[in-house]
């Protein structure tokens, strides 16, 4: 298997709307007593209370203490020492929210209710009209959100968890490969950290990946064989609720991808990009993520209906057929045409042939050679054969497909 492969940095896009207002209790401010516990201390939860019989009820395994990171809760905790973060670990993920509470704006109640009726059926004490997100329901929050996440990625690709290894014993080449362990191939659970400002951002990523970069994260834990998630709302308009949850979900989608059947090898960028705009434009079409490579600054639109602008591409014969999509080495030449493109790529696939999109992505991954080693090599072969086993077509018949669907189903801009 191929040892630690750094992952792309993105930049969200920023909506015109105002910054939220963060709403601090004046409790925040006061100085601890001693013996008072510390704010992320499970017991001070007042959906759970830490119960072990309430967290299982909900789905989740704690409030900490795991791994995570290059040690543990307790270490990023100690690192840390200036965030208050709430910890949970779910049947997927381990998961970390220090992003303070949030003052819900009129138009989020609806969907912030949705949510939150969902939660209540599970956790007491759950208010459903709240004005105000508190930091513990907000770590429920993200664990509902991550697991929905995962969720629609297995209904995309069509699989399920038994259909993947315990991860007890490597694979002797009996059977399909399915990765290594048990979620989607990967032994650990994937992570995801959410901090409350671009120098708590940083100072993790430096700490504990080495890494130089002011921006959201993927990043590969070889050691524990999980995938990471580090963002924080220092960056374009993720201090909005609904967009942290977008870009959380845009960086999950490409996670998960990655680590199906194990993250031993990159698969083609249009694929991961495109999956990544699809599942947060799902969410909210409002917010978008843009991919960049570091150092780059990724090609970013405020627009929040794409459709017209796919039609207008197209007319104007700019979008970018699949040959040169194939051609990317890195996220570094996406341009705003490219992200139009692989998202409605992506689009069509999954509404008109979703059981082809999920061949597709099965017959990239998980591939290994003679020596049962993971194999990555002739992407380009394997992907051109791949598509015409599953989709029946060649790179030009699936675009004129593409371009036709798009004409008989997007509406363009009115007058």
């Amino acid at each position: 298997m191929l040892s630690t492969l750094p992952r792309s940095v993105r930049r969200p896009a920023t909506h015109g709307v105002g910054l939220s207002v963060a709403l601090v209790l004046l409790t925040a401010f006061a100085a601890p007593q001693k013996g008072d516990p510390k704010p992320n201390d499970p017991a001070t939860c007042p959906y759970c209370k830490g119960d072990p019989e309430l967290l299982r009820k909900a789905g989740l395994f704690s409030h900490g203490t795991f791994e995570f990171g290059i040690n543990d809760t307790a270490g990023v905790d100690a690192l840390m020492a200036t965030c208050d973060i709430r910890w949970v670990e779910s049947a997927h993920f381990q998961i970390g929210v220090a992003l303070g509470s949030y003052k819900i704006k009129e138009e989020e109640k609806k969907s912030i209710r949705v949510e939150l009726e969902r939660l209540a059926k599970v956790l007491p004490n759950v208010d459903m009209k709240p004005k105000v997100l508190d930091p513990w329901i907000r770590v429920h929050l993200y664990a509902q959100r991550c697991e929905d996440v995962y969720a629609r990625f297995c209904e995309l690709m069509q699989i399920k968890d038994s259909d993947f290894p315990p991860g007890t014993a490597p694979w002797n080449g009996q059977g399909k490969y399915m990765g290594e362990g048990p979620f989607l191939g990967q032994k650990g659970k994937y992570e995801v950290l959410l901090l409350p400002s671009e120098a708590a951002g940083a100072q993790f990523l430096r700490e504990q990946y080495g890494l130089q970069t002011k921006l959201s994260q993927r990043w590969n834990l070889t050691q524990r064989d999980s995938l990471s998630l580090v963002a924080h709302t220092g960056q374009g308009g993720l201090k909005e609720d609904p967009a942290m949850h977008g870009h959380v979900a845009f960086n999950l989608a490409i996670n998960l991808l990655d680590g199906y059947k194990h993250y031993s090898y990159d698969t083609p960028i249009w694929i991961r990009e495109g999956l990544g705009h699809l599942i947060e434009r799902e969410i909210n079409p409002k917010y978008n993520t843009f991919d960049s490579s570091e150092g780059a600054v990724a090609e970013m639109t405020k627009k929040e209906k794409w459709e017209p602008e796919v039609k207008k591409m197209i007319a104007a014969n700019q979008h970018i057929s699949m040959a040169q999509l194939m051609s990317l080495k890195d996220y570094a030449g996406l341009t705003l045409n490219h992200h139009f493109t692989t998202w409605s790529m992506t689009d069509f696939l999954v509404k008109t042939n979703p059981g082809g999109y999920a061949c597709l992505n099965d017959k990239l991954h998980g591939r290994t050679n003679k020596q049962n080693f993971a194999d990555g090599s002739n992407m380009p072969d394997v992907h051109r054969e791949a598509f015409q086993e599953c989709l029946g077509m060649n790179y030009s018949q699936f675009e004129a497909a593409w371009i036709k669907w798009v004409g008989e189903t997007y509406t363009a801009t009115p007058p």
